[in-house]
């Protein structure tokens, strides 16, 4: 079983897939590593071998921020606009959608599936 940065990937995907269950690691990225590592794409995790693992584990920890190091440099980030108070840094404070989406409806996921409409949160009266 290959282990990147704390994770475990899966066997049983194309190595491609499996390098996405990596946080920082996309479909685009894996895709790059693989080409520049020359590993094919199609192959299975569990067919790699040993000599390849490490490869793939050692271009991963040098030259790609991924898990811990990337959300702390994400958190710092927001931190960093924050504390400057600028737009976006105020957005997400107020916990709203910090890049120009419409709020008036479709910002569930951001403000916690709240519903802030009039109609919304009303109990049902029994009819008797």
């Amino acid at each position: 079983m290959l282990r990147i940065a704390g994770i475990n990937v899966p066997d049983d995907k194309r190595i491609e897939i499996s390098l996405t269950y990596v946080y920082g690691i996309g479909l685009s990225s894996a895709a790059k590593i693989l080409d520049e590592l020359e590993i094919s794409k199609l192959k299975k995790t569990k067919d790699l071998s040993e000599e390849e693992q490490k490869k793939i584990r050692d271009y991963i920890e040098k030259k790609v921020r991924v898990e811990g190091e990337l959300k702390h440099l994400i958190r710092s980030n927001i931190k960093r606009l924050k504390e400057i108070g600028c737009y976006r840094g105020t957005r997400h404070q107020k916990g709203l959608p910090a890049r120009g989406q419409r709020t008036k409806t479709n910002t569930r996921t951001v403000r916690g599936n709240v519903r802030r409409t009039m109609g919304s949160g009303r109990v049902k009266t029994e009819k008797t």
